[in-house]
């Protein structure tokens, strides 16, 4: 009888605490509950970002004036330091919650395709084995699924030429709703990935736009159903290539 799967075990399956049997059961139960992947894709991603910040802060020495005395205690000195590492933990998790929970309006509407696109490349391309739900074998079926869920006619853009294969795809939970990731790898084992979510209904904005999300390079477009942007890390001029090649594709 499995034991059913709670806060801490998707917490612990973030953080990559889960091994054996759990591992397979949060897996598998993740698989039929999509929508709870978007908390353990956010939760990674914060960690990810936390780390990349601040690794390096812990290991810079503590400045001598916080030091104590060479002849102090040893409880005062464990406490002493104990105190600091609290104090010093607490202003960068509230450093980094501050910009992550209040982005003024505008910040949102600029940055939030990019930005989103970036995390969900970021944590689905290391993947080994589930980088994807469905897989290109049943390319037919994961574009009439993913059309279904995002409400209106979606296609995987082929990359062939360009060297890249189609690995697959799956369904995200986006700000506004759901989200279709299409991801495609190369000979060198280098992934894209294609994000794709709904627009509210517009005058269409095809500009062709470049971002850069912690590392990861961006091009990023929308239309009057959908907002497109492709991720990868081979290069700005070489994902202006492959950006370019899937906006023509999309006829805008």
């Amino acid at each position: 009888m499995n034991t059913p799967i709670s806060q801490d075990d998707l917490h612990a399956y973030a953080d990559g605490r889960l091994d054996g049997v759990r591992l397979t059961q949060v897996e598998t139960w993740l698989a039929a509950h999509p929508e709870h992947r978007a908390d353990v894709e956010e939760w990674r991603a914060q960690s990810a970002s936390l780390h990349r910040g601040y690794d390096r802060v812990l290991d810079e020495p503590l400045p001598a004036r916080l030091l104590p005395p060479a002849n102090a205690p040893r409880w005062i000195e464990l406490r002493k330091l104990a105190a600091v590492a609290w104090v010093a933990l607490g202003a960068m998790i509230g450093f980094a919650v501050r910009d992550q929970t209040l982005p003024t309006p505008d910040k949102v509407a600029a940055a939030s395709l990019p930005r989103q696109a970036a995390i969900a490349h970021a944590v689905f391309v290391p993947e080994v084995r589930h980088p994807v739900e469905v897989g290109a074998d049943q390319e037919a079926h994961l574009v009439a699924w993913l059309s279904k869920r995002l409400g209106a006619p979606l296609k995987a853009p082929q990359l062939d030429l360009a060297g890249y294969a189609l690995v697959g795809g799956r369904l995200l939970a986006g700000d506004g709703g759901e989200v279709a990731q299409f991801m495609y790898e190369n000979a060198e084992k280098k992934r894209l990935t294609l994000y794709v979510r709904r627009e509210a209904p517009k005058a269409a904005d095809t500009a062709f736009r470049y971002a850069k999300e912690n590392g990861i390079d961006v091009f990023y477009w929308t239309d009057s159903r959908f907002g497109y942007a492709l991720s990868g890390s081979t290069g700005r001029e070489d994902m202006l290539r492959l950006g370019s090649l899937v906006y023509r594709q999309f006829g805008t």
